[in-house]
């Protein structure tokens, strides 16, 4: 298994690994439950996801393209046709 990428938090943590199981990668979130520690540990490089080998490119080219999309907003939305 490869740690393919440390997020910020447990929000972006979930958001992600929800992101690559949509594309049927399976993947781990370390160190979840050491942010209640946050006194006695550091703060950064607590999170991580892990992936095996073989989904670690795809997985990556995913986590990338998730974060350089740009949000979409009112309008780009289409109007509803009637």
């Amino acid at each position: 298994m490869q740690c393919i990428y440390r997020p910020a938090d447990m929000a972006e943590a979930t958001l992600l690994a929800g992101v690559l199981a949509d594309h049927h990668i399976r993947c781990h979130v370390s160190g979840g439950y050491l942010q209640g520690a946050i006194g006695d540990l550091p703060v950064h490089d607590l999170l991580g996801l892990w992936v095996v080998d073989e989904d670690s490119t795809r997985s990556l080219e995913l986590i990338h393209a998730y974060l350089s999309a740009s949000p979409v907003g009112d309008d780009d939305l289409e109007a509803p046709r009637s």
